[in-house]
């Protein structure tokens, strides 16, 4: 029993971390599979993972939440035999090596950089896709106001994987129509999805 209330308190002290205004480490800890299958998901280099989900939610969530309002966290850190699992059971995790300083927050990609994803749904930009608005237009306001790697939209409740990293490549993908990678910048196209986001809220970094 001691050890379980040692285990307890540890992953209690944990959880508290505050990431950044808004946004504690616990709230990005929970994950269906770990508890189904009855893993501790919790970081093995708990500094690295700190410092990786700080610069994730100070920089990108921070944003988000100030313009948008609410931002709920569907799935955030993993751990290594966490995302290994949902990898190995087709449970919509990529493998290990494509995860790190993504949804492995506590390790460095191969070329070193540190980084941590976190798939979110903000219910504004739910709404508004209901009411028949173009997801391009919430990818175009990403690469004018926030810093991300990567960025990928899926095709239910508006959600989508937020990636911040090191020296980030800053590319979109998309699972809802029109499907496949989007080349944003001066090369994006058709312009009135650019002026699109004219209808979002005021911006607040």
């Amino acid at each position: 029993m001691n050890e379980y209330r040692k285990r307890v308190k540890k992953l209690e002290e944990i959880g508290r971390i505050r990431l950044s205004r808004n946004f504690w480490l616990r709230e990005f800890l929970h994950s269906e599979i770990a508890a189904v299958h009855g893993i501790t998901n919790k970081p093995d280099d708990l500094e690295l993972a700190v410092a990786a989900g700080s610069r994730l939610c100070k920089e990108l969530l921070e944003p988000l939440h100030q313009t948008f309002g609410s931002v709920r966290i569907r799935s955030g850190y993993r751990s290594w035999e966490l995302n290994a699992l949902g990898h190995r059971l087709g449970l919509g995790c990529a493998s290990n090596e494509k995860n790190r300083a993504a949804h492995i927050w506590d390790r460095r990609d191969v070329e070193g950089r540190m980084g941590a994803t976190a798939c979110i749904v903000i219910p504004w930009f739910a709404d508004y896709l209901e009411g028949g608005g173009d997801w391009r237009a919430m990818a175009s306001w990403l690469y004018d106001h926030i810093p991300f790697a990567s960025v990928t939209f899926f095709q239910r409740l508006g959600a989508f994987n937020l990636q911040w990293r090191e020296e980030p490549e800053r590319t979109v993908r998309s699972w809802r129509q029109p499907k496949g990678k989007l080349v944003l910048g001066d090369s994006l196209y058709p312009s009135s999805v650019r002026k699109a986001y004219s209808q979002f809220p005021p911006f607040c970094g």
